[in-house]
This record gives C-alpha cells, sequence and structure tokens, in this order.
C-alpha cells in the first residue's frame, strides 16, 4: 500500500472557499445570523494574522537589508519595484475604461436624487511625504501604518550595516526573530482553510441579492477586467521579465490568491504570499523588501475598479466623459494608487478624488459603496498577485 497523497495548502484553502460560499448562500435572507455565528472566527483568524504582519516585515526587511549588505543595491531595487508598479497600475486603469466603454450599455442606470456620500478628504501631496516618515518608532506598529514601518527596517537595515564589526550582534538578533516571526506565521496558516470559510460566507449572506440583482453586470465587467489583467499582464510580465512560466507562477500563488479572495486584506495576505513569492525563486531578501512596499503601493485591481465605476457613476448622472476627462482619470488614479499608499479605506478616497478630477459628484460612491466588499475581493486578488509578479521580476533582473 503506498503512502496516501496529502492534500496541498492549496487544495484546503479552495475547499473552505468553495464550502464557505454555498454555506453563504444558504445563510441568504438570514445575513444576521452569519454575522453573529459565522464572522467572528473569521475576524479572529485575520486578528491571528494582523498581529504577525508587523514583526515579519519589520525583521524581515531589516533582515533583506542586512544580507545585501549594500545600500545602493536597495535604491536599485527601489526604483525598479516602483516603476513597475506605476507602469501596470496605469495599464490597469486603461483595462477598467476600455471595458467599461464597450459594456456600458448594458449597466442599469439607478436613480441618483437621494444620494448621499461623504467622502473622506485625501492628504495632500506633501502631506503624503512628510507622513512616510515616522515621528516616532511606536505609533507605526501600533497602526500597522506599513510605508512607515518600511523607512524604519530600512534605516535600522543600514545603521547595522554601517556599524560594521558593533553591529554584528544586532544583526544576529533580527535574524533570529525573523526566524521566530516566520515560525508563529506557519502556525497561523494552518488555520487559513477555516478561516477562508468564515470570512466568506456572511459576505456571501449579505451580498447574494444585490449581486444577482441591478449591479450584476458592473461587477461582472470589474471581473472581467480583473482576471483579464491577472492573466494576461502578468504572465506576461513573468514570462518576458522573470523568464517564468506564468503556469508555474498561478499555480505556486493559488494559496495566496484565495487568501486574498476571501479576506479581502493585502496585508494579511502578506506572510502567505512572501512564502508563495520564495517557493517561485525569489530571493528572500528581495521579496521581503518588494512585497511589503507592494501591499502598500501597489492598486492594480483598485484602478481597474476606479476605471469601471467611474464610468457607470457617469452613466447613471447621464453623463458622457470625453477622451480628455477620460486620460485625467488615468493620470489620477495612477498617481492617487501612491499617494493614498497605506490610508485605511484608500480605495474609496481614490475613487472620490477620480470622480472629483473629471467634475463628478462625489455621491455618486454611494452607488457602488453597498457593495464595496464584493469589487474588494477581486482588487485586493488582483493587487497581491502584481505584487508577487514585481517581486518575481524584480529579482530575476538583480539577479542578471
Amino acid at each position: 500500500m503506498g503512502e496516501k497523497k496529502k492534500l496541498s495548502m492549496a487544495t484546503w484553502i479552495f475547499m473552505g472557499l468553495v464550502a464557505g460560499i454555498a454555506v453563504g448562500f444558504a445563510f441568504i435572507g438570514h445575513a444576521d445570523a452569519a454575522e453573529k455565528y459565522v464572522k467572528p472566527f473569521g475576524t479572529l483568524f485575520l486578528n491571528l494574522i494582523k498581529f504577525i504582519v508587523v514583526p515579519i516585515v519589520l525583521c524581515s526587511i531589516i533582515s533583506g537589508v542586512i544580507s545585501l549588505g549594500d545600500i545602493k543595491k536597495i535604491g536599485s531595487i527601489g526604483i525598479k519595484t516602483i516603476a513597475y508598479y506605476l507602469c501596470t497600475t496605469a495599464v490597469a486603469v486603461v483595462i477598467g475604461l476600455l471595458l467599461a466603454n464597450v459594456f456600458k450599455g448594458f449597466f442599469v442606470q439607478i436613480s441618483t436624487t437621494e444620494l448621499k456620500y461623504a467622502a473622506k478628504q485625501a492628504p495632500s501631496f506633501i502631506d503624503t511625504i512628510i507622513n512616510i516618515f515616522p515621528r516616532n518608532i511606536i505609533e507605526p506598529m501600533s497602526s500597522a501604518m506599513m510605508l512607515q514601518i518600511i523607512v524604519i527596517a530600512i534605516f535600522t537595515g543600514f545603521g547595522i550595516i554601517l556599524a560594521g564589526e558593533k553591529g554584528r550582534m544586532a544583526a544576529e538578533v533580527v535574524h533570529s526573530f525573523n526566524e521566530v516571526s516566520m515560525q508563529i506565521m506557519g502556525m497561523i496558516i494552518k488555520l487559513s482553510p477555516v478561516g477562508v470559510f468564515c470570512l466568506i460566507v456572511p459576505v456571501v449572506a449579505k451580498n447574494g441579492p444585490a449581486v444577482l440583482g441591478s449591479m450584476a453586470m458592473v461587477l461582472l465587467v470589474a471581473y472581467i477586467g480583473y482576471i483579464f489583467h491577472m492573466f494576461f499582464i502578468y504572465s506576461l510580465s513573468v514570462k518576458f521579465l522573470a523568464k517564468l512560466s506564468p503556469v508555474e507562477f498561478f499555480k505556486k500563488m493559488m494559496p495566496a490568491i484565495v487568501m486574498a479572495f476571501s479576506s479581502a486584506s493585502s496585508v494579511g495576505t502578506l506572510p502567505l504570499n512572501m512564502e508563495c513569492t520564495q517557493k517561485l525563486g525569489a530571493k528572500k531578501e528581495i521579496a521581503s523588501f518588494v512585497l511589503p512596499l507592494g501591499a502598500t503601493i501597489n492598486m492594480d485591481g483598485t484602478a481597474i475598479y476606479q476605471g469601471v465605476c467611474t464610468i457607470f457613476i457617469a452613466s447613471c448622472y447621464g453623463i458622457s466623459l470625453t477622451l480628455g476627462q477620460q486620460l485625467v482619470v488615468i493620470l489620477t488614479a495612477t498617481l492617487a494608487s501612491v499617494g493614498t499608499a497605506g490610508v485605511p479605506g484608500a480605495g474609496m478616497i481614490m475613487l472620490a478624488m477620480v470622480l472629483q478630477s473629471v467634475g463628478l459628484p462625489t455621491e455618486g460612491i454611494a452607488l457602488v459603496a453597498g457593495i464595496d466588499r464584493i469589487f474588494d475581493m477581486g482588487r485586493t486578488t488582483v493587487n497581491i498577485t502584481g505584487d508577487a509578479a514585481c517581486t518575481v521580476v524584480v529579482s530575476h533582473l538583480e539577479n542578471k
């Protein structure tokens, strides 16, 4: 008798997702029960992941900087990463706009007479720059402000390198804590199938009717954009820039993709994404730097969503956007992805900025806000897949 083949974690997580969707449909009409009895366990799982994210990002980036051992190399990785993220975000908005224009005639017109939505104010460009640099070491960690944590980690890593022999002990402590964080993460990841199940049930129970109703077409167009960008743009970039088979890329990324879809949290998926990219051959020190940065500033999925929702909201108000206005949308959404980096609810703030840039009422956000979570699941999946694609590309380019 041969030994029974163990199911992979990706398979378990996928089974959790499918079971969760099925149970969610059974709960339609009883969404309160799902929120009350099932959701808390999903929240508990997410809390565990968020608790380990800060130590992992902090220790792994410091560890990565020390391993690279060269301050100039960090600059080279940073420039390649940001260039990749800006280019793919611009392409993503274009895809969203093109699809929305093609399918515009199929959108159900929703009345805009009773809309109310208070858009959060986006920080100014100068404020964004200032907010990247922490004024103390504790606050960014307690609030999980990823950009600030990255800055703390980079400066600490530089300090250890420059301290030379005297910094060796600090380096060993960091490497040790990094290993401990990874082991804790391993324990938490084993709970993923249950976590995914508990997160998805209340979402399906609550949004089921809306998904099948008037918003179905807008969601469908957004998801066509998400899928096209993921399987076409990322496949091309990993094939030609990282010399990696797209099939292998998506196969090994599956655990992170399913996790992102059910949790709708880029930061929550970060530990699993690090594991997946290293299995794809990305260098650990590069993954530790590129992925946390991507979880904060790379918003390809959000950019597709901006494009589709802008055209949909405009059509509900009976407005047709000119080509010039659509170019403004592309530019605003690309810059806003970096400008709102790390701000909670960044997707909604970005959409408000995009609507304002072309003179559309921000109240229109209320049309899509009700099922934002369904959009968000796809957005997050695209975002983290883009982070991973960038990681393998930058890792390959640095090896050359």
